[in-house]
């Protein structure tokens, strides 16, 4: 199992444009085969970054999500509506092996 880690630097005037495109995606993320685990937006603190976080069975469940997405419709208006609306600045991508409790060890 692989988990995937996003941190956003976004425009703080466009959360609401954001939050759109975080609704855009989870939905997008599940039908390719992965648990979208949510988008974690600003409240207190910095108010330019944001998070979200899915899981796949496998790095290479997720590498088929990246080439069937690159071609999707519906993927590629929500990547649009992002570049469209300028509401993420930069991202960055972890990759992270998840723990669960005593099923895992």
């Amino acid at each position: 199992m692989i988990s995937i880690h996003l941190r956003y630097e976004i425009d703080p005037d466009k959360l609401d444009e954001f939050r759109e495109y975080g609704r855009l995606w989870i939905p997008l993320v599940e039908r390719f085969g992965g648990r979208h685990h949510g988008y974690f937006l600003p409240s207190e603190g910095d108010s330019d970054e944001a998070f979200a976080l899915f899981t796949f069975d496998s790095l290479a469940a997720y590498e088929r999500y990246r080439q069937d997405s690159a071609n999707d419709p519906d993927c590629m208006e929500a990547y649009l509506y992002a570049k469209r609306t300028g509401c993420i600045r930069r991202y960055e991508r972890r990759f992270l092996t998840p723990l669960f409790g005593a099923a895992d060890e």
